[in-house]
């Protein structure tokens, strides 16, 4: 093989890579996560959804899944009760918010998010 033909091969190697990595960070963009914190105001577990009101007012149905990480290792729809204080850590595609972890913050932040 010649000088440029290995020099062609080079460069489409270096090309592939380049186009790849870039593929990648723009998949990894798409999956930025929100922290929303607030009241549990109602939990369906027949849709997988709960509506969390925050401290201004603002209702926020997100939705979970069998991946969704709780510090107690139960299913969300078991562990979040109405009235609970918690954090939710989310993505949002498409106006749907998708809980990645539900951290339930006790009774010591009620005051401050009432």
């Amino acid at each position: 093989m010649s000088f440029q033909g290995k020099f062609r091969v080079m460069l489409l190697a270096a090309l592939a890579m380049v186009i790849t990595i870039g593929l990648s960070q723009s998949a990894v963009a798409d999956d930025v996560v929100h922290v929303v914190k607030g009241v549990v105001k109602s939990v369906d577990k027949d849709t997988k959804t709960m509506v969390v009101k925050t401290a201004d007012g603002v209702d926020h149905t997100i939705k979970w899944t069998d991946k969704t990480a709780t510090k107690t290792g139960k299913d969300v729809g078991d562990g979040v009760k109405e009235g609970s204080k918690i954090s939710v850590k989310y993505t949002e595609k498409a106006g749907e918010k998708t809980a990645v972890g539900v951290k339930d913050l006790g009774k010591d932040t009620g005051k401050a998010l009432q």
